[in-house]
């Protein structure tokens, strides 16, 4: 079997070990936050199999799991219920040493920097691989559109590439709240907390995709099928 399919069960293996772990039978009439991308997809699948998912409430960062949820016939509910989450599961891009996060690779960065805010628990799902001892990889910033050229120019100040996220045709890739996305990288991370502080200073940027809140629980996918649960 090859490693991408072994890959896949453990994800799937993962999902159904997080459903039972985190959302017993007894944790009835609880708010959850749902990340983005293809890991919470399977979460939600597996979700729909829980005997008292009707006493569940959820809180969607995207309309692919929005839409991935009212399929599962899970109960959803907007934006007022966010502080009363009890508990998020989200992806990650990259996660550090220290356990900082990139998110937004998907776009739903702003939404769910939002629900992992409120949550009084987060829960994190990621393949092995996206483990790392420093981060590698462009970091998502989201900009109003009449802020384009001004937060491009201010970004290079502060020592990053920025380029704009793209689709097809070479049109803007456009999140659901109606901004563009600055893909930005930067040759050192010394100080991630404060990096994210400084680009979030910046007068256009709506949020950047450094997520600095140490989660509760990171279950994490190995290619061998396996998995490793990290707690703190």
């Amino acid at each position: 079997m090859c490693s991408s399919s072994l890959l896949h069960d453990a994800v799937k293996n993962l999902a159904t070990d997080v459903v039972t772990r985190e959302l017993s039978r007894d944790n009835n009439n609880q708010v959850i936050g749902l990340g983005s991308g293809s890991t919470v997809a399977v979460i939600v699948r597996e979700m729909a199999k829980l005997p008292n998912k009707k006493t569940l409430e959820f809180v969607a960062a995207s309309l692919q799991i929005k839409r991935e949820a009212e399929k599962s016939g899970l109960k959803l509910v907007d934006e007022n219920r966010i502080p009363d989450i009890d508990i998020v599961f989200d992806g990650a891009d990259q996660i550090d040493s220290k356990f900082c996060m990139i998110k937004g690779g998907g776009g739903a960065l702003l939404k769910e920097k939002i629900l992992i805010s409120a949550a009084k628990k987060v829960v994190i799902l990621a393949d092995s691989n996206k483990f790392v001892e420093a981060f590698s990889r462009s970091i998502p910033i989201e900009v109003h559109p009449f802020a384009r050229s001004i937060v491009g120019i201010k970004l290079e100040n502060t020592g990053g590439i920025p380029k704009l996220r793209t689709i097809e045709k070479d049109y803007p890739f456009i999140t659901e709240n109606g901004n563009i996305v600055l893909d930005t990288t930067f040759t050192s991370l010394a100080d991630v907390q404060k990096k994210e502080l400084e680009l979030k200073g910046i007068a256009g940027v709506l949020e950047v995709g450094l997520f600095t809140r140490r989660a509760d629980v990171y279950y994490k996918a190995k290619s061998n099928g396996s998995f490793e649960i990290i707690k703190f």
